[in-house]
């Protein structure tokens, strides 16, 4: 009987046992649940492998709108940066509309009064060109105009002149415009009275008293004196990698009885018919300077944009011609170095 007893008290003492077990195990397990999962959903992604994954899934999902709303916008083109505005104080200045770049690799030809292959300008989009520079006071007028208008031009210089004044020249590369070349002396390289040889020393030399006056080598462009177009020298340019610009129309500034209302007169009408265009003047004439104010007063009351012309490199001058240059001119040879590798501003 007793046996019996005991077996009954020990078979209700192991089930209570396991009852309490099981329950103290249960409630442990519902407790911990929630604390694991909310440790998950706390738990951060570092920001970089965030950025990362998320860069991945918009490649991989680029059709779920979700996504596409993250996703960043397509890279732009590249882009040459224009002259921007805030930097100007004529706060309604005509300024620079775009920069073009030219490669000029194996001398293309612009100006479809001689050249008819490249197009570049769309509609009411000018070319600022001048011819002659630097002469003093007439293209210091026609720098403060540019200025005034924050907007931007193409010198042609010619190396004497360059040499005369080079302190002038200076301030046009200075003030952020191109220059090129227009030979040494303005001769006509399509006269029968030149050799072959002297038409490219010319150019050479015109290329090398620039690149003097400047202390820096200039743009690879080129103008022929009264767009005199020498089928010999346009090849020869051509392997010198030089981009030769004619022009779309004339001011006319030169001619005899030009006055700053003909010229620009002149240049309105043509402009106006034609609709966009490279426009030649000389910042050699007087006038071209009295006329540019109104001129660019003109041109942007009549919608139109000017275009800012760059190269992609620099001209590299033939050492012979510097050296000679610098023997004719008698500058020693110690002044040869680019004024920036002697004289820097260190402070101000």
């Amino acid at each position: 009987m007793r046996n019996a007893l005991g077996l009954m008290l020990a078979s209700v003492l192991a089930a209570v046992v396991i009852a309490g077990g099981w329950f103290f195990y249960s409630s442990r397990a519902d407790q911990g649940a929630p604390k694991t999962t909310a440790a998950r959903a706390a738990d951060p992604l570092p920001a970089k492998l965030g950025a990362k994954d998320d860069v991945e899934t918009t490649a991989a999902l680029a059709g779920k709108p979700a996504v596409l709303a993250a996703a960043p916008a397509p890279a732009a083109a590249p882009t040459i940066p224009v002259q921007q505005k805030s930097t100007c104080a004529n706060p309604n200045a005509l300024g620079v509309s775009r920069v073009v770049e030219i490669d000029t690799t194996g001398g293309p030809g612009f100006g479809f009064e001689t050249f008819k292959q490249f197009d570049f300008l769309t509609d009411k989009e000018v070319v600022l060109t001048f011819d002659d520079s630097p002469w003093p006071v007439n293209t210091p007028a026609v720098l403060k105009a540019l200025a005034d208008e924050c907007t931007k031009g193409l010198f042609f210089s010619v190396g004497k002149h360059a040499t005369y004044h080079p302190e002038i020249l200076r301030q046009v590369l200075a003030q952020g415009h191109t220059v090129g070349t227009h030979t040494w002396s303005h001769l006509n390289l399509n006269s029968k009275k030149l050799t072959e040889q002297q038409a490219k020393d010319e150019i050479e030399k015109g290329f090398s008293a620039v690149k003097l006056a400047l202390g820096t080598e200039p743009a690879p462009f080129f103008r022929f004196p009264q767009l005199q177009h020498n089928p010999a020298m346009v090849t020869y340019l051509g392997t010198r990698n030089v981009a030769m610009w004619s022009t779309d129309l004339d001011s006319f500034d030169f001619r005899k009885g030009a006055t700053p209302e003909k010229i620009v007169e002149t240049v309105m009408t043509k402009l106006d018919k034609l609709g966009k265009g490279i426009i030649l003047m000389h910042d050699f004439q007087k006038h071209t300077g009295e006329a540019l104010p109104t001129l660019l007063a003109r041109l942007k009351a009549g919608g139109y944009k000017i275009v800012q012309i760059k190269a992609k490199t620099t001209f590299q001058s033939l050492p012979e011609y510097d050296e000679a240059l610098l023997k004719e001119l008698k500058v020693p040879t110690s002044s040869a170095r680019p004024i920036g590798s002697v004289v820097q501003t260190v402070s101000q």
